[in-house]
């Protein structure tokens, strides 16, 4: 096994382990609702201490569930990755492109600049 496949597989199985670590633990057990976001959970601590609080905004559109809600967060989520999927595929083959330019490395079937060509 390469070192990058190493390093990738070691990687994967720390994100597993991210994952999945406080599920078996049972971190949160003591809360209502234990893996809410930040957003909640400071609401329910604003409430908590200035009950009379009104907010300053209200949000342009409210999902009618919280599945709805987190079905566009990973929607929203895999827009992110693909664009960025998308540059950096985009840089990477500019880059290989270019050092292809540069070196002369190209196809067999391609001849280099200035020689005579195949069948010649």
């Amino acid at each position: 096994m390469s070192r990058d496949a190493k390093i990738n597989t070691l990687l994967l199985a720390i994100v597993a382990a991210l994952a999945v670590l406080p599920l078996a633990l049972g971190l949160g057990d003591h809360k209502e609702e234990p893996f809410t976001g930040a957003d909640a959970q400071a609401e329910t601590a604003i409430t908590e201490i200035a009950p009379d609080y009104e907010p300053w905004f209200a949000p342009l559109y409210e999902p009618p569930s919280g599945e709805v809600e987190s079905a566009l967060f990973a929607l929203q989520a895999a827009l992110g990755a693909g664009v960025l999927a998308y540059y950096f595929g985009l840089r990477r083959g500019r880059r290989q492109g270019e050092a292809r330019a540069a070196g002369g490395t190209g196809d067999a079937e391609t001849p280099a600049p200035g020689s005579a060509g195949p069948g010649a």
